[in-house]
């Protein structure tokens, strides 16, 4: 097992966007080793390489009964209706708030080898996926929250025991926003 200190808010690398895979090699897949090593043992149901500090377009994911991996995904949205759930982040560790998603995704990528993958996902599968892909965008969960929801999260991220006392700018994602009000 190769599990990595995973990186926390606060840290730059979570709000740069990643570079898309070009070598399907042998680093590669020591990266998504150690990606899901090291969301497995932390308990997650997802991890992109961000959050081990590599700048790569890369994912682990573990929930409703699917695991698998992407490298420089892509999702399109399937229907319009959305969920509305809890949802935290390995990077924000023990916390959670509600965050709006939509409810059913179909993405497309490769796997460590450069062999096309599809996964169709609803709900905790769905919101995994889409909250990956924001970290290869170096977007967090955080930026899609309401706005009284984003101050009650800085509020407890700043008294957390973890938290460093690092205040990052929020950003704006590059996704469509459906319905948050800032």
């Amino acid at each position: 097992m190769t599990v990595q200190p995973i990186r926390l808010f606060g840290d730059p690398v979570l709000r740069t966007a990643a570079t898309e895979v070009t070598d399907f090699d042998k680093e590669l897949r020591t990266l998504v080793k150690d990606l899901w090593d090291t969301m497995q043992n932390a308990g997650g149901a997802g991890l992109a390489a961000p959050q081990l500090g590599v700048g790569l377009r890369v994912f682990t994911y573990h929930c409703d009964g699917f695991a698998g991996h992407l490298v420089n995904p892509t999702w399109d949205v399937v229907g319009g209706e959305m969920q509305d759930g809890s949802e935290g982040c390995l990077s924000i560790p023990g916390m959670a708030w509600d965050c709006k998603r939509h409810l059913h995704v179909v993405a497309k990528g490769w796997n460590m080898h450069g062999e096309p993958v599809e996964v169709e996902g609803t709900e905790t599968l769905a919101r995994c996926i889409q909250h990956e892909s924001d970290h290869l965008d170096g977007v967090m969960f955080l930026d899609r929250l309401d706005a009284d929801t984003r101050k009650q999260a800085m509020r407890e991220i700043r008294q957390s025991e973890w938290f460093d006392g690092t205040v990052p700018t929020l950003k704006q994602s590059p996704h469509p926003l459906f319905g948050r009000s800032s």
